[in-house]
């Protein structure tokens, strides 16, 4: 496997599990600094942002992976 790649792929996991852990289940980011809301409601601001770099992120964890073992493939 190509370092160069194994580098990128380690750093976008971290960053991937960073951004998963800060979107807590039936919380928005609000609950996390100390409001809290009940009532359901759409990602907005911040909470949206997040939300669509995790999902870009999973989608680069997934090509880097892809990539690596069809590029780079095992001896």
């Amino acid at each position: 496997m190509n370092p160069a790649m194994a580098a990128g792929q380690d750093i976008i996991g971290v960053f991937l599990v960073i951004s998963i852990l800060l979107q807590a289940r039936g919380s928005g980011l609000s609950a996390t600094f100390g409001g809290d809301s009940s009532v359901y409601r759409s990602r907005r601001g911040i909470e949206r942002r997040l939300w669509q770099f995790t999902i870009l992120l999973a989608i680069l964890f997934c090509a880097f992976s892809v990539v690596s073992y069809t590029v780079f493939p095992q001896p």
